[in-house]
């Protein structure tokens, strides 16, 4: 990185050779003004107020306007044989606890970079001592032209300067709260706790410019002479929050979902749409309820019940049908298997008969009379 300052840091009576080097750059994307008519670019011209002729940068001096509009010149020369100590020195005069820093001071950051090899040993005897400490060291240096102030800490392996404004640069805060009392609940302070606690901490390297992206994206699409689509835009809301309770929860509801947390205790959607109801519009007053009798039935309901209905009989007569005809099938089945059961019980019962009839006769062949009487009793059972 080039450095933009070279100079040393006072210490006591330990003097270390620095180079500051910008800790931060600016992403911003910077607009050319054009003439709408032809595109041609517009430029700023330097021009003399008496003579009215353009004029060119080594043309070009310092002056302060006095109250009654008189210029005082004031040359570089001017300047640089004024008693400045810090010209190019970055003075330590206290060591603080970061607190007592306020944030509001806070300005352009710097990397202190040591200049040289024998610069290395007191640069990181500062270094360490600061570690330890846990404090931070206030400095005064000069830059661009005037004196600054600056606090130096450690970042990592390298000691940081951050400009401060000066105490008087910083404005009170007078006439920004609100003028109103305002009471808080504790069950709103509840609310922002949980929310607080929902949303947690962040990975400050995860954050990014969006807009700067979206801007990149739309200068490449018309360099390339694609059609850029307008993408849909938020509107913003037009009601007034008047439950600060239900906004809490319903943020507190939001946050969750967005960090992919399930709902808990038995929260549902009738609840998060409870929520909703926070951001409202003007209410509107609604007309006077009117009893209004109830209507009938219309002619198409009215033959589409009596179709049902209909239906719904002849369905019932056609499974009574079947009912019987089942029925009777039944019992004609069981007449048939009851009747071959008998038959099959009473020429057994014939053949045992004559069994025994012709063992008592010594083996003789039975009368006639007796195989008339089986041929009778099988036509009966077979009957």
């Amino acid at each position: 990185m080039r450095s933009i300052w070279n100079g040393a840091i006072s210490f006591g009576l330990v003097s270390i050779p620095i180079k500051l080097v910008n800790a931060t750059e600016n992403h911003s994307i910077h607009f050319r003004q054009i003439h709408l008519a032809d595109g041609g670019r517009i430029r700023y011209r330097k021009v003399c107020e008496l003579d009215e002729e353009e004029v060119s940068g080594g043309e070009i001096g310092k002056a302060y306007e006095d109250a009654d509009g008189t210029m005082i010149p004031i040359t570089d020369e001017d300047l640089a044989q004024l008693p400045l100590p810090t010209a190019k020195t970055i003075e330590i005069v206290a060591f603080v606890p970061a607190d007592e820093i306020d944030p509001l001071q806070l300005d352009t950051a710097y990397y202190l970079s040591a200049n040289g090899v024998p610069a290395a040993k007191p640069y990181t005897l500062l270094r360490e001592a600061l570690k330890r400490s846990n404090k931070v060291a206030v400095a005064k240096f000069a830059l661009r032209g005037r004196e600054r102030l600056g606090m130096l800490r450690v970042v990592d392996d390298v000691i940081a300067m951050h400009g401060l404004l000066w105490p008087d640069e910083i404005r009170a805060p007078e006439g920004v709260a609100p003028e109103s009392d305002v009471t808080v609940r504790d069950a709103e302070l509840d609310l922002a706790d949980a929310l607080m606690d929902t949303l947690g901490e962040v990975d400050m390297d995860s954050l990014h410019d969006d807009y700067r992206e979206a801007v990149e994206e739309l200068i490449a699409a018309k360099a390339s002479g694609e059609a850029v689509e307008p993408s849909e835009s938020q509107e913003p809301g037009g009601g007034k929050v008047i439950d600060l309770i239900a906004a809490l929860e319903s943020s507190v509801r939001a946050a969750k979902k967005s960090r992919g947390e399930g709902q808990e205790d038995g929260e549902d959607e009738e609840a998060g749409a409870e929520g909703d109801m926070a951001e409202v519009h003007p209410i509107k007053k609604r007309a006077a309820k009117k009893t209004a009798a109830r209507p009938k039935s219309t002619p198409k309901e009215t033959g589409a019940k009596k179709s049902t209905a209909s239906g719904s009989s002849t369905a019932g007569k056609t499974t009574q049908a079947q009912r019987k005809t089942t029925s009777s099938s039944a019992k004609k089945a069981s007449g048939r298997s009851t009747t071959k059961s008998t038959a099959k019980s009473t020429a057994k019962s014939t053949a045992r008969t004559a069994t025994k009839s012709t063992a008592k006769s010594g083996g003789k062949t039975p009368a006639k009379g007796t195989k008339k009487t089986a041929s009778a009793s099988r036509k009966r059972a077979s009957a």
